[in-house]
């Protein structure tokens, strides 16, 4: 496993020389500081910040929460705190939790007005990626169009990205799962050609996972906080329906921007790759 390892980190280092060129980092010193970050070899029990745990398999790379901005930076992605990572042998999902009171599961969901919001949002996602010397991001639509399932308490869609400098798209597949305080988001990063399995992968994962006693969402009680928004708003972007009404929709989005859109395409196929990496290299 230990030499698995090494090549997700050399993999994870490569990428980020090609997302975030700008950066004044060389090659190397991004695979030092990818190595150096706290990984944890599967498979292990894990804590998802102070909410839940999760049970990760082997051949998977768990990173705490007090790693994961310095991932998503190193990643070419606009760092955000309170991210914990794992990582597949040609995928990576980032795990974060949103404390907005307990989201009612009772809307219908429009999948275009959806996107059309969604849309609206890349420009000012751009506008701060070209301050800190990223590559764009578009969004190309619906992979996995968002639908619910009431029995997991499970939102789900899966959204195609265009990288700037990029021809091939690259897809997150998002999961948000209901808990009694809030939500919380889970982000796969994967390719198109790959989808399919890396997605069956994270959902056999998710299986582990569980909100801890008091925070469950058949646990609610009259007088706990109610979000002041339902499902839709979780797939554009968590707050932005009181954004809209509060006058803060563009400051909102360029904050939200990272955790609709995390990586550039150009870095999928390197990912893509570990997969043979892991086979040749297993002992």
């Amino acid at each position: 496993m230990k030499r698995q390892a090494r090549w997700i980190v050399a993999a994870l280092a490569a990428c980020t020389f090609v997302a975030a060129q700008a950066a004044d980092m060389t090659p190397e010193q991004r695979r030092e500081q990818m190595g150096k970050l706290g990984w944890v070899d599967g498979p292990t029990h894990a804590a998802i910040g102070d909410k839940a745990d999760i049970d990760t398999p082997a051949q998977t790379r768990f990173l705490p929460e007090r790693d994961g901005e310095r991932f998503l930076e190193l990643t070419g992605n606009l760092p955000e705190p309170g991210n914990s990572v794992l990582v597949g042998r040609h995928w990576w999902a980032t795990f974060a939790f949103s404390p907005v009171g307990y989201v009612k599961d009772d809307e219908k969901l429009d999948a275009d007005a959806l996107l059309k919001d969604i849309r609206s949002g890349d420009e000012p996602s751009n506008e701060e990626r070209r301050k800190r010397g990223l590559p764009q991001l578009w969004t190309d639509g619906w992979f996995v169009p968002p639908h619910y399932d009431q029995d997991t308490r499970r939102l789900e869609w899966g959204l195609r990205l265009r990288g700037e400098g990029s021809s091939e798209p690259v897809v997150n597949y998002t999961v948000r799962v209901l808990g009694r305080t809030g939500y919380e988001s889970v982000v796969l990063v994967s390719a198109p050609d790959t989808l399919d399995q890396d997605v069956k992968e994270l959902k056999a994962i998710l299986k582990s996972f569980d909100f801890r006693s008091g925070e469950k969402y058949a646990e609610f009680k009259q007088g706990d906080r109610i979000a002041q928004f339902g499902l839709g708003a979780l797939v554009v972007g968590g707050a932005a329906a009181i954004a809209v009404k509060t006058g803060f929709w563009k400051s909102l989005l360029v904050a939200l921007a990272a955790g609709w859109k995390l990586v550039v395409g150009v870095c999928v196929a390197l990912f893509a790759g570990i997969a043979k990496l892991f086979k040749r290299k297993s002992p």
